[in-house]
């Protein structure tokens, strides 16, 4: 197999689902050989009539939704702090020497420590689970973001001030549009991030999303229901990651 040879659509989705098969085909194998497995590991069909009875009996398309609503609130509020800090420390020291060191400091702390502070700061509404989900990803973005930045050849912003731009100009129309491919793949990422954080941010005096009702399934012993939820989650990260594909097309269809 040689290194970046490229392969037909139709090989491609072949393999895909047969990543999938497999997976599939090693849960069954397990579950069938352990005993009380409808504790330890249902079957993914035991999984799939779990997950249609939250979705009839509990109203899981409201805790889905719910869900979707806080991660992408706190993704977008990231992405509006991380998108111009992060320019600014990836092309002016100054802003590089105030940002990035205590950045890193911030981006180190454990997000679910800080759940009783966002507690007593913003009480336990959506806007709790918001901020949760805003600081696990915010922090990691700004790096990326600078670094991305920094990387802009210097010949473009040479010319740029050649040209009679001002750095306000340079920043936006040279720097911004040279990073966009790329800080779109780290904001697709970054949405993964976003995602990993819910069942956190969710962990404590939630009474709706996906996360809420892990926890709830699993103080009852549900295991079926936990796994249908996390399934749900990997269900809609996918969808949320295909998008990110389709806009990264129509966005730079040169690439």
């Amino acid at each position: 197999m040689k290194l970046y040879r490229g392969i037909s659509r139709q090989a491609y989705w072949g393999l895909a689902a047969l990543s999938f098969s497999i997976f599939i085909a090693a849960w069954v194998v397990l579950s069938r050989s352990m005993e009380s497995a409808a504790v330890f590991l249902p079957s993914p069909l035991d999984v799939v009539e779990a997950g249609l009875a939250l979705f009839r009996e509990r109203d899981f398309a409201s805790d889905v939704l719910a869900s979707i609503y806080r991660v992408t609130a706190g993704f977008a509020a990231a992405v509006a702090v991380a998108l111009p800090v992060g320019l600014l420390a990836g092309t002016a020291k100054p802003v590089d020497a105030l940002v990035q060191p205590f950045n890193d400091f911030l981006r180190y702390l454990p997000v679910a420590s800080l759940i009783p502070l966002s507690i007593l700061w913003v009480g336990i509404g959506d806007a709790q689970k918001i901020s949760i989900i805003f600081i696990g990803t915010v922090f990691q973005l700004i790096p990326l973001v600078a670094d991305t930045a920094a990387r802009v050849p210097k010949h473009l912003v040479e010319l740029g001030y050649t040209m009679g731009a001002s750095s306000r100009q340079v920043l936006l129309r040279v720097v911004l549009p040279w990073c966009m491919p790329t800080l779109h793949d780290h904001f697709r990422v970054a949405l993964g991030w976003a995602w990993s954080y819910l069942v956190v941010a969710e962990l404590v005096a939630a009474t709706s999303g996906i996360g809420h009702v892990i926890i709830q399934s699993q103080r009852f012993i549900q295991t079926g229901n936990v796994m249908a939820s996390i399934v749900v989650i990997g269900l809609v990260g996918v969808l949320f990651d295909q998008l990110f594909r389709l806009s990264r097309r129509a966005l730079f269809p040169w690439l």
